[in-house]
């Protein structure tokens, strides 16, 4: 006869899971014990060989395929196998342009192996910034992904001539060039073993470039010392576990979804599922449903307008519960930071929960145990809606040339509205015209072939200079604004346009914003509408949605301009618009 254990204590079960999530964090790579990202691979593979390291799905099978750390290393030895065979040398430069996948991450991981040095292209870059990129880092070989890309290489052929090899994902039928080869013809059978380097980690692993709105991309070049540092910064602050599943659905080509989607997980041993697109993100978080989301705030801004768009067809009471219950949980919120004391009204969120928020976590997959977001600045009540929905998100900032993370909100100190405090060793100052200048390991090596730039942004003492306005309160860095950006009006008042935009665009009938002004007496707004919103609106005028002369109508100007106002009533009274461009 098998008997009942005892119930457990309430205490004993807290005490269970704090030793759980203490144990899944027991697997955590040292960056001291790797000195590179390959032998951060290798520590991976030989400490969780079987467990599940990356999720992707497979459109010849039609279903989710997955992969263990030991089998993504015979992969990576194919690769390696392969490169070896083309003549290049440690430090050349080998280039990736494709979708975010599994065969990404082994292609790096193989160049690596052999010293190489990675460029990533993003998959949607006009030719003349591939083609600048191709020339400036001296491309030996690059990997694309499909026809659309060859026929973008083709676009910027004279740019190509240092290029030898070019491999494919995707077999490319119509193209008559000796140096294309696809990667199931360049495999070998047998993969080459992964040996340990002993690569000094200030060896340049990677070349990143930042396209700014004039001028040519500029590279960062990025060591491996840096890149293990803000990995292992970031993570210690966030706390991941190695049952985490992330889902990846940014550009690995862009470091913020390559350091906290890619090499973070590596260290603590975690998951990676990858997004067929963003057109099947929303499926995709039902199918994967994962625990951690690296995730930009036009994510959110999209699924916040989609609820907008729902609550206005439904009846007052509807609205009214949503409203209670993003007030009810934002209010538990604060006092979870211990920023409110608890109220009577607490006693509701069991119900509210089980009536709204559950069911719009359940639409992220149920699982979301945090969102971390970047990139750009989050509204702040878009912040406050989904917070209050029960789903907890960190903001952060960084940049490229910073490895890029540069501060993140921690889980215990949370400020939704500031990007977080400094990660460990960073030190962040405020500087003239109150920029923001930041000092740590994660500062670039410099920028490629480009000495005077790299003067430009990093100064005698090692300070990175942002050219973002920043405040410092109480350890947390509130971005305000770009040096740039600020706009001066004809009667000298500064203006820093980034807040205004973001506030008006949490108006579900605002696809994008933009403010301009710059010496003239006052402020105008270019606005690109969202279909779904003008059509009501035109039509509630006497206007028909489906004429152009209807945008350049005299009352929409005038709806639109109360409708911005009323976005930017808290704002001081200089931050007033008077004239309007909109377009769809």
């Amino acid at each position: 006869m098998v008997s009942a254990s005892p119930p457990m204590p309430v205490g004993s079960r807290g005490l269970n899971r704090k030793r759980a999530m203490a144990d899944s964090r027991k697997d955590i790579i040292s960056p001291g014990t790797v000195s590179n990202l390959h032998n951060l691979l290798r520590e991976r593979v030989q400490r969780s060989p079987d467990a599940l390291a990356y999720r992707c799905f497979d459109t010849e099978k039609n279903q989710w395929s997955d992969l263990n750390w030991r089998q993504v290393a015979e992969h990576i030895g194919r690769w390696k196998a392969a490169l070896a065979t083309e003549e290049m040398e440690a430090g050349d430069r080998v280039a990736v342009m494709a979708h975010n996948c599994p065969q990404w991450i082994m292609f790096e991981q193989a160049a690596l192996s052999l010293q190489l040095v990675l460029v990533p292209l993003y998959a949607n870059d006009r030719p003349d910034n591939i083609g600048y990129i191709l020339q400036n880092a001296g491309i030996k070989l690059i990997l694309i992904e499909n026809e659309e890309h060859w026929q973008c290489l083709c676009d910027t052929y004279n740019s190509m001539q240092e290029v030898q090899r070019i491999i494919t994902l995707t077999p490319i039928g119509s193209a008559h060039d000796t140096r294309l080869k696809n990667v199931s013809d360049w495999l070998p059978a047998k993969g080459a073993a992964l040996e340990k380097l002993n690569t000094p980690d200030d060896t340049l692993a990677s070349i990143v470039y930042t396209s700014g709105t004039t001028g040519n991309p500029k590279g960062v070049m990025l060591s491996h010392a840096n890149i293990l540092w803000n990995a292992d910064s970031a993570q210690r602050c966030d706390h991941f576990y190695t049952d985490d599943m992330f889902l990846s659905f940014l550009p690995l080509s862009h470091m913020f979804e390559r350091t906290a989607g890619y090499y973070m997980p590596m260290l603590v041993g975690a998951s990676v599922s990858f997004s067929r697109s963003i057109e099947h993100l929303a499926e995709d978080m039902q199918i994967i449903r994962p625990t951690i989301l690296v995730t930009v705030p036009r994510i959110f801004e999209r699924i916040y307008n989609k609820i907008q768009l729902q609550l206005a067809e439904k009846p007052a009471f509807a609205r009214k519960l949503f409203e209670k219950t993003v007030a009810v949980g934002w209010q538990r919120f604060l006092i979870s930071q211990g920023r409110a004391h608890w109220s009577v009204r607490q006693l509701l969120w069991p119900l509210l929960d089980a009536l709204v928020a559950k069911k719009i976590r359940a639409k992220l997959g149920g699982r979301l145990r945090l969102a971390v977001s970047g990139g750009a600045p989050l509204s702040n009540d878009i912040a406050r809606t989904f917070i209050g929905l029960g789903i907890t998100i960190t903001q952060g900032y960084g940049m490229t040339e910073l490895s890029p993370v540069v501060s993140t909100n921690r889980l215990d100190d949370n400020d939704p509205f500031s990007v977080g405090q400094p990660l460990p060793e960073v030190e962040a100052r405020i500087g003239d015209n109150g920029e923001l200048l930041v000092r740590s390991p994660g500062v670039m090596l410099g920028y490629y072939n480009n000495e005077t730039a790299t003067r430009e942004v990093i100064d005698e003492d090692g300070w990175l200079h942002t050219g973002d306005v920043a405040e410092i309160r109480e350890g947390h860095i509130y971005i305000t604004g770009r040096l740039k950006d600020i706009i001066v009006l004809s009667n000298g008042e500064k203006i820093p346009p980034a807040d205004m935009e973001l506030t008006i665009s949490t108006d579900p009938l605002f696809e994008q914003v933009m403010i301009i002004g710059e010496g003239r007496p006052f402020l105008s707004a270019i606005v690109v509408l969202n279909k779904d919103r003008w059509i009501p609106l035109a039509t509630s005028l006497g206007l028909n949605p489906n004429e152009q002369r209807s945008l350049d109508d005299e009352n929409i100007h005038q709806a639109l301009l109360e409708r911005i106002g009323t976005k930017l009533a808290p704002f001081p009274g200089y931050a007033r618009l008077y004239a309007i461009k909109a377009t769809l």
